[in-house]
């Protein structure tokens, strides 16, 4: 049983009760339905809707005289979110991931036209990712970089790709802008990105977007291993592992996803990510 705190401040409390209510019972509710659920006088509980109004905590419909969450809480959350430590918010999910799936595990960030690696979990194996935190890629030929560019803007990604030389690293480096958007929307259709031996050979990676609370790119995580053991049969089965991950991270940002696709199979895969020749 969680233990009371010794430390209440009446009023305070019952602010934080009013905000509760809304959030459970809302969007909207009446004087009467707050002060019955509150136990408080309607002169009570009116005072306290009055300052939290002022603060715009709560706001009040003129035409209905009901009450709701008011547009500061959206402030106050999206204020919040940013000072998360992505690493602290998504590292047993990435070991979890690592279990799942016996690969190495990176969490990036996109820093101009550059993923940045900032954590990595690793399976005890004696050939392990040379990648180290700390690293930087170009995003262009990364599975968490395509994976974050496919949900930037247009307007975006084009500054990236005008930005940076995309160089051929592989026979199987994307190389041009044409491809490089056609690739990505093969990747908002399926949920998931590939690295298929583009920025090294013998490597093969499988990444999905992390997002924050409306929706936007705010990190990527994927899987590595060489290409023999992260073969093209069995992506379908490591993407699912993959989404799930990504879908998890992403809710501890805010951001709800009400579905994930499961309905990959080996002929979309091999269709979409076969090599290059």
């Amino acid at each position: 049983m969680k233990k009371a705190s010794p430390y209440k401040i009446q009023v305070l409390d019952r602010a934080l009760a009013v905000m509760d209510i809304l959030a459970k019972d809302g969007p909207d509710q009446t004087l009467v339905e707050l002060s019955e659920k509150l136990k408080l006088h309607k002169s009570t509980t009116h005072r306290l809707l009055m300052v939290l109004e002022q603060q715009k905590i709560v706001e009040k419909n003129t035409a209905s005289g009901r009450y709701r969450l008011g547009l500061k809480l959206f402030e106050l959350g999206k204020k919040a979110i940013t000072h998360f430590d992505p690493r602290n918010r998504a590292r047993r999910y990435l070991e979890q991931l690592v279990y799942e799936t016996g690969e190495t595990v990176h969490l990036c960030v996109l820093d101009d036209t550059e993923v940045v690696y900032l954590d990595k979990v690793e399976p005890e194996r004696t050939v392990r990712m040379a990648c180290t935190v700390g690293k930087r890629n170009p995003a262009y030929c990364t599975s968490v970089g395509k994976a974050i560019l496919a949900y930037l803007t247009e307007i975006e990604v084009d500054s990236i790709l005008r930005r940076h030389v995309m160089k051929p690293l592989t026979a199987n480096t994307i190389t041009t802008v044409f491809e490089m958007k056609a690739e990505l929307e093969k990747i908002r259709q399926l949920g998931y990105s590939m690295d298929n031996e583009e920025i090294e050979e013998g490597v093969r990676c499988v990444g999905c977007v992390v997002r924050g609370p409306e929706g936007e790119p705010i990190a990527a995580i994927s899987i590595s291993g060489l290409s023999f053991r992260v073969t093209l049969e069995k992506t379908p089965m490591l993407a699912k592992h993959v989404m799930a991950a990504a879908a998890s991270i992403s809710e501890q940002f805010g951001f709800k996803i009400e579905k994930i696709n499961q309905n990959l199979n080996q002929e979309t895969t091999d269709s979409i990510y076969a090599v290059k020749v």
